[in-house]
Formats: structure tokens, sequence, C-alpha cells
């Protein structure tokens, strides 16, 4: 899949020399991320050279779809990733930069995804799963069309569950 272009942003498939852009912009919205998501640890960051090969791996297999957002001027503003494809269905995770929150950026992003989940990828359903505390990410599901499923528990805090069956036309 090549970069489809939104604007003043794309959203273009993982690849290796976005390494250390994706890398700055983890390090820059550590502490930003962690207000309402799990950290992910100072392993991450240690090896993060394996762990984006690995994830470049996995989408070579087909099992994940790994996109960043790249603005106008090259920064990395935020990632949406498909994971766990399997008979159709994907799990939905996408985080937005703190410099780039708060502007639909989010809710046009997962837009774009669930249209490349249909159209690209062949996907028939998407879920996704957030923190009850996280008011952003319920409000940007819901836009796209997401409904709640369930309740879990997300590393040890209260969660939702989302689900969106998706069309050609999503």
């Amino acid at each position: 899949m090549n970069a489809t272009r939104q604007g003043p942003w794309t959203l273009e498939p993982l690849r290796a020399e976005h390494a250390p852009a994706l890398l700055a912009f983890e390090r820059e919205n550590r502490a930003w991320f962690a207000r309402t998501v799990p950290d992910r640890g100072d392993a991450y960051f240690t090896e993060f050279t394996a762990r984006h090969q690995a994830l470049l791996d996995e989408q070579d297999t087909g099992l994940s779809r790994f996109h960043l957002v790249i603005t106008h001027d090259a920064a990395v503003a935020g990632r949406v990733n498909l994971v766990d494809i399997e008979d159709g269905s994907a799990e939905l995770g996408y985080r937005i930069g703190e410099h780039a929150a708060g502007r639909g950026l989010a809710t046009a992003a997962v837009t774009e995804i669930c249209r490349l989940a249909a159209e690209t990828y062949g996907l028939t359903r998407l879920t996704a799963v957030t923190t009850l505390d996280n008011a952003a990410s319920r409000t940007v599901l819901t836009r796209n069309g997401f409904v709640q499923v369930g309740t879990p528990t997300v590393d040890g805090r209260p969660g939702i569950r989302y689900e969106r069956t998706l069309t050609p036309t999503s």
C-alpha cells in the first residue's frame, strides 16, 4: 500500500526508514501518552531497533498493518495500527502526539484506516479498546461509527471495547 494524502498529512505504511523519526516521536510524547494509556516502559526505548524490525517482519506476514501519520513537514504526528488480523477482523490501535492532539487528526486518521481496512486489506470488522477515562479516544471511536460491545479491564483500569462493521465504502 502506498501513502494516502489527506490534506496536510499522509497515512504511510511503516517502513524501516521511519525508525529514527518514530523513536523521536515516542520519546517526545512518552509522558503525554502515559496520561491515558499504559506506559511502554524503558525497555521499549532501549530495544527500539529490534522492536521496529519485529514490527516490520510482522507486517510482512500480513498479521498486522502499521501506519504513521506524517505531516507536510515530514514529522510523525501519530500512529494508526491494525493488529491481530484474522478472518476478516483486526484490532485498531492509534495514538496522536501532544502537538497534534485536539485538532481532529485522530478522527480523520481513524476514518482513513477504516477505509483502507475495508477497501485495501479486505477486512469486514474492527475492534478497539480504550480506558474508561480516555474521553478523547472514546469520542474518536464513536465519531467513526464504533459501538460499545463490552467493558474489559485494561492493565487494571476499567475499559470499553468497541466494534465496527466495515463495508467496501467505509
